[in-house]
């Protein structure tokens, strides 16, 4: 029978600043930043990291990748994907920008010569940039924005399609103002995605680095009513046993540390 749902989450990558392979990192995978949101006849890519190599190129309707940042961690896949190669096929990318011709040339300094050989205009696909907005549509996905903390400045997303609502929020470092606001974005959330790339003691000494860490993640899900954690953006340096450990000490059902390779419905 087939599992009824409004979204359907893929995680294709969770690790954060860098991807990395090993025997003790295969559990929680090695890919950068991905996420595949599939709603109704929509599909939505939360960040383009190395994960995204390994997404789905056929779709009933063009995707939309929204990009949180222009860090590479969480670009290095959009110059791999299969689909921008594929003659006609239409691919949406949304990213900061006062306008089109902004977000055109903020890609073009990074998906050129000499870092890379052809500019993203180039390839046979279709890629359509647009800025992003404090609200949009995506057929029948809503998309709101909020400004997060990080160097550089980093988008926090809010995805809502009928009565199922999820909140992407990485590369976040809190602080009281923004933590606040942050806890009435994710109000009454069905899932969670938050950056726990630190631990505690990691955070001390990484201040201003823009990362955050499971505590403050709990924190968010308890004060917003968010119904699932799942915490996200991985260090390179955090083995599988580690993240089991800290995935353990939580106790709690609706808390986990996202897995390279699963499904989440909602």
């Amino acid at each position: 029978m087939m599992q009824e749902y409004n979204m359907r989450l893929a995680i294709l990558g969770a690790r954060g600043s860098i991807p990395v392979s090993g025997t003790q990192q295969t559990r929680f995978g090695g890919s950068t930043s991905c996420y595949m949101v599939e709603a109704g006849d929509e599909t939505v890519f939360l960040d383009a990291g190395s994960g995204l190599v390994s997404a789905p190129v056929q779709f009933e309707k063009p995707p939309a990748i929204l990009l949180s940042h222009l860090h590479l961690d969480h670009l290095l896949g959009l110059g791999m994907y299969p689909r921008l190669s594929e003659s006609g096929a239409v691919t949406r990318v949304y990213l900061r920008a006062a306008s089109t011709e902004e977000a055109k040339e903020r890609l073009a300094g990074i998906f050129a010569p000499p870092y890379w050989p052809l500019p993203l205009t180039d390839y046979k696909g279709s890629l359509e940039l647009e800025p992003l907005r404090e609200s949009f549509r995506v057929g029948s996905v809503l998309i709101e924005c909020m400004e997060g903390r990080h160097p550089g400045g980093c988008e926090i997303f809010r995805l809502s399609c009928n009565d199922k609502r999820l909140v992407y929020a990485t590369d976040y470092e809190p602080d009281e103002a923004s933590f606040s606001r942050l806890i009435t974005f994710s109000r009454d959330v069905d899932l969670l995605l938050y950056d726990a790339q630190y631990t505690a003691e990691e955070a001390e000494t990484k201040k201003g680095f823009g990362h955050s860490t499971a505590e403050k993640g709990i924190e968010l899900m308890e004060r917003s009513g968010a119904k699932s954690l799942l915490l996200i953006h991985h260090s390179p340096h955090a083995s599988d046993e580690e993240l089991l450990r800290r995935e353990r000490e939580s106790g709690r059902e609706n808390i986990r540390y996202a897995r390279e390779g699963a499904t989440i419905y909602i």
